[in-house]
């Protein structure tokens, strides 16, 4: 009997969820959409960029430094100006990132090998745009003075070093990026429709009858957890499709190893969908309390920027965001093919959070009965 009604409330909840063709068409059309959006937009290079140069040498390497200049994919447009007065106006109306002027000696001094003229002027208001722009033509330029004379002589009892990128040899950004939302975006999306389920029998009047009915507390709260769980993993597996036939992400890793983290990540993921509800009297306040944890998750979660570069008093607070560890789960398995036992560890307070935040939403559930 208990798996009987188990399963009749496992039906019911998916029902509820697909059986509206609005909350249907949001489950399907906008994820699906995010990750290709987001895929391409949400990028840390830079590029198509316009930059300004002020040339005042008139010898062959300024020119020729002005030509790798506009032959870089970075650069877009190439703005040649008469006078530093345009350059002012261009950096100060935000035409261009970067104006580069070229010095009067500038080919005299580097074909001698001594120090030549170049000023790079920055918009400090997009600073780390500006900075990468920065080293994009720090490096032109030397690889320009390498190549006179001077620095081949320079050059020739010198060691020259050769970088090689582990696990990204191209540094293709969506091969970093992909992964991310493959656990950022299961993660919004299980959040949402597990805290919008208890509210939603709230609002609908059903959520006293649930809880006088046969069903116990634990197989209520199985019930509810098992239908985000199916739809997160349906997410996840369009996801990894995806990456691996859209984007051509390498999966160098275990599915199996990357299914069985994922049971437990959408677990805790419906573990917290879980104590929002039970803390929410309405779907409002459910949707505004899922995006209240889902913004800081993302921040704290080592997406952007790494979690080790943050305060030290802020560090101890991402050991209870889920998405921290799938993160590292899911890159791990695409990228790296990380082992076992690096999963389990990370798998470990995946669990942990899940029967934390599970017995909570239990723990609420019974004050509301009494």
């Amino acid at each position: 009997m208990g798996w009987t009604r188990l399963y009749a409330l496992i039906v019911k909840e998916l029902l509820a969820v697909l059986r509206d063709p609005k909350g249907r068409a949001i489950l399907i059309g906008p994820p699906i959409v995010q990750l290709l959006v987001f895929s391409y937009a949400a990028t840390l290079e830079v590029r198509n960029v316009d930059v300004m140069i002020l040339n005042r040498d008139s010898g062959h390497w300024g020119q020729e430094l002005i030509e790798r200049i506009d032959g870089a994919p970075t650069f877009r447009h190439i703005e040649i100006a008469a006078n530093q007065s345009e350059v002012r106006v261009a950096i100060d109306n935000q035409t261009v990132i970067a104006a580069v002027e070229i010095g009067p000696d500038f080919s005299r001094n580097i074909e001698a090998g001594a120090p030549a003229d170049l000023q790079m002027v920055l918009d400090g208001r997009r600073s780390n745009a500006s900075q990468i722009v920065a080293g994009y033509l720090s490096q032109i330029s030397g690889t320009l003075a390498a190549e006179t004379p001077a620095g081949k002589r320079a050059g020739a009892g010198m060691v020259s070093s050769v970088a090689r990128n582990w696990f990204n040899p191209n540094l293709t950004y969506q091969w970093f990026m992909v992964p991310n939302l493959i656990a950022s975006i299961a993660l919004l999306i299980g959040l949402i429709v597990t805290a919008l389920s208890i509210a939603r029998e709230r609002e609908l009047g059903t959520f006293d009858q649930l809880m006088v009915s046969p069903l116990r507390m634990h197989e209520i709260l199985i019930g509810k957890l098992i239908p985000p769980m199916m739809i997160g993993l349906f997410h996840i597996t369009v996801y990894i499709l995806a990456a691996v036939f859209l984007f051509e992400v390498p999966l160098r890793g275990s599915l199996f190893l990357l299914y069985g983290s994922a049971v437990f990540y959408l677990g805790s993921v419906a573990g917290l969908g879980l104590f929002i509800s039970a803390l929410s009297m309405t779907q409002q306040q459910a949707i505004l309390g899922a995006f209240l944890f889902m913004v800081p998750a993302m921040l704290l979660s080592g997406f952007a920027t790494p979690i080790e570069n943050m305060p030290g008093w802020l560090q101890p607070i991402t050991f209870i965001n889920p998405l921290r560890y799938f993160l590292v789960i899911v890159k791990g398995v695409f990228l790296k093919d990380i082992p076992l036992s690096e999963v389990i560890n990370q798998t470990i307070p995946l669990a942990l959070i899940a029967v934390v935040t599970l017995s909570a939403a239990a723990w609420l559930f019974r004050r509301r009965l009494e």
